[in-house]
């Protein structure tokens, strides 16, 4: 299922996704931006984003406030995934393989819209692993 496309050859318009940023330093200019970047890619590939849950303390905790509302979102029926701008805003390395574990849990997937992969990598833009789509470099 997960190799599957994401709206060609599915019987639905506009998956509904949820985004989240980790925007704890920068102005209200930079978390703007990164909105903007959600929407655009949301837009590009025919995704609904139906909010934004953003963290804005540094935390080490795996159960922010913004990150416990996106959970609840996430149980909202026809909700299709969480989009975020890199990986990186997951947090820490154990919190963010803790968060992307939740997050997928209930079978929704996790679209990285900035890979770390290299541009050179012949990989395919979409990666088929439980739960985590990754898309080339935008």
């Amino acid at each position: 299922m997960d190799d599957e496309l994401i709206t060609e050859r599915r019987p639905v318009a506009f998956p509904q996704v949820f985004g989240y940023l980790r925007h704890v330093s920068g102005g209200l200019a930079r978390h703007a931006a990164l909105v903007s970047c959600l929407t655009e890619y949301c837009r590009q590939h025919e995704l609904r984003l139906c909010g934004v849950f953003t963290d804005r303390e540094a935390t080490t905790a795996a159960r922010s406030p913004a990150f416990v509302g996106l959970l609840d979102a996430l149980e909202l029926p026809d909700t299709y995934g969480v989009v975020v701008p890199a990986l990186s805003h997951l947090g820490p390395r154990r919190v963010a393989t803790d968060r992307q574990r939740q997050m997928t849990a209930p079978g929704t997937r996790l679209i990285v819209v900035r890979s770390t992969r290299p541009a050179t990598d012949p990989a395919p833009s979409l990666i088929a692993s439980p739960g985590l789509l990754r898309q080339g470099g935008t």
